[in-house]
């Protein structure tokens, strides 16, 4: 079941809020645990079991940690319930890639393939392990206490507005809105905003350029036009996607009275990658500099590993997001950019380019990096760069100008207006988006009647 939907806009939300507003206050939780369970069950039940089982051994691991005065004991409790985690994340997400790379080494060496049946990744997997393995850090680090009940964890780790795509939260976050929070028509006014937003972005932008960056990607050989078209056209939709999904979730958790940190703030006006990374998925760019770069070292061990602690951060980044190599590559780019930022940041100091031109030059790289992002493998977004240094030609496919029609151009431009006007303009246009806002959402609502199934872009990590 996803947000954008009409079985979750028509059905489930309506009984839900219904539900969980003639819910007396103390089993409010456990009405949102059930209502959660039955979310994710809905894609397939059987892997409910799987977060049932994460969910109860860490809630457990966590209260042997916190009932224990021996450190070296909690260190080693710690430690089995991170493994156990990541082995979990470890055999449903990169199985398969792992055995892929075997097999292709495998068959190079001219030895047979190793047979096996491919792994079905669970929907949600790397977000609810990344929810756990924090839980239990922030309990070893008595930085957070125990959840006062397995019914309040299990509600945190399945409550559905973040449970599938994010954002990454910890529970002290959220530990005392679960002991009390408010309920308010203000509130749920503001979440019914935010939720019809990220609603109209999805469908009716990042929807409606997604032909665009599908075509351009699927051509062979595609042009210096295909190629430059299709990065774009990819870099606004899964802004527009992945963001209107935050929104949405942000929405729905405030309209039950519950506060979520923002996960987006301007990120295509960063003026470096570094700055891109404080804007752009804000709550895992937190958690990787928490739980992953702080343990790895941060910048406390001298200049060189500062560098080698930010490319590996960057690296695993790349890694968490998907199995493949393409993700790899992806996030060694972003890990080579912050190690060379750093070190002229620690050299020189003084920025290189004026600001106008530094935001020009940050977007081009995030842009190259989408290419491999968004390429399904490496022949794909090796054709992708050579198509945009015009090795192909320079004008579009027959197959690309046919799907290049006006409605598309239009969204296109509309996306690219958003990004780079309205945060310069926000208060002048915040009234107008008030009246504009349920008929965009009427608007998107028909749209959606009329489209295909589109999932969440995050939805595959």
């Amino acid at each position: 079941m996803v947000f954008s939907s009409q079985l979750f806009l028509f059905a489930f939300l309506p009984l839900f809020l219904i539900g969980y507003y003639l819910t007396p206050t103390r089993a409010k939780s456990l009405f949102i645990l059930i209502a959660s369970y039955l979310f994710y069950a809905w894609w397939r039940v059987e892997f409910l079991a799987l977060l049932i089982g994460i969910t109860v051994m860490t809630y457990s691991s966590a209260l042997a940690i916190s009932s224990s005065s021996d450190e070296l004991k909690r260190y080693r409790i710690l430690t089995l319930g991170v493994t156990l985690n990541l082995a979990a994340l470890a055999y449903f997400k990169y199985a398969n890639f792992g055995i892929d790379s075997m097999n292709s080494l495998l068959h190079a060496w001219g030895y047979e393939k190793i047979g096996f049946t491919e792994v079905l990744l669970p929907i949600g997997l790397s977000f609810y392990i990344f929810h756990a393995i924090s839980y239990l850090v922030d309990i070893y680090r008595k930085e957070a206490l125990p959840a006062r009940n397995l019914i309040d964890f299990a509600a945190f780790i399945a409550l559905f507005p973040h449970l599938v795509a994010g954002p990454v939260l910890r529970y002290h976050l959220l530990a005392e809105q679960f002991r009390q929070r408010v309920h308010s028509l203000e509130r749920f006014a503001r979440g019914s905003a935010l939720f019809m937003t990220g609603f109209c972005k999805k469908v009716l932008i990042a929807d409606a350029v997604s032909p665009l960056a599908d075509i351009a990607f699927s051509t062979n050989s595609p042009s210096m036009a295909d190629a430059w078209l299709g990065a774009t056209a990819y870099s606004i939709q899964l802004f527009f996607d992945f963001s209107g999904y935050t929104d949405m979730a942000i929405g729905l958790a405030l309209m039950i009275g519950f506060v979520f940190p923002e996960n987006f703030n301007a990120p295509y006006l960063a003026n470096s990658i570094t700055d891109f990374w404080k804007r752009w998925h804000m709550s895992l760019s937190n958690w990787l500099k928490e739980y992953l770069y702080f343990a790895l070292g941060g910048n406390r061990k001298g200049r060189l590993r500062t560098y080698v602690n930010l490319f590996l951060t960057m690296l695993l980044g790349g890694l968490w997001h998907g199995a493949n190599w393409t993700f790899v590559l992806w996030g060694a780019w972003h890990g080579a950019w912050l190690m060379a930022e750093r070190y002229w940041h620690d050299r020189i100091g003084a920025p290189l380019l004026p600001v106008w031109l530094a935001t020009c030059k940050t977007m081009l790289l995030v842009m190259l990096g989408w290419v491999m992002f968004r390429a399904t493998d490496l022949h794909m977004a090796v054709e992708m760069y050579r198509g945009m240094a015009g090795v192909n030609g320079y004008s579009f496919s027959p197959n690309v100008a046919l799907t290049l029609t006006p409605d598309h151009w239009i969204m296109l431009l509309v996306g690219i207006a958003i990004i780079y006007l309205l945060p310069r303009f926000k208060q002048q246009l915040a009234p107008v988006n008030n009246y504009l806002l349920i008929p965009l959402f009427l608007w998107a609502l028909v749209t959606l009647t009329s489209q295909s199934y589109t999932p969440f872009l995050y939805f595959q990590f």
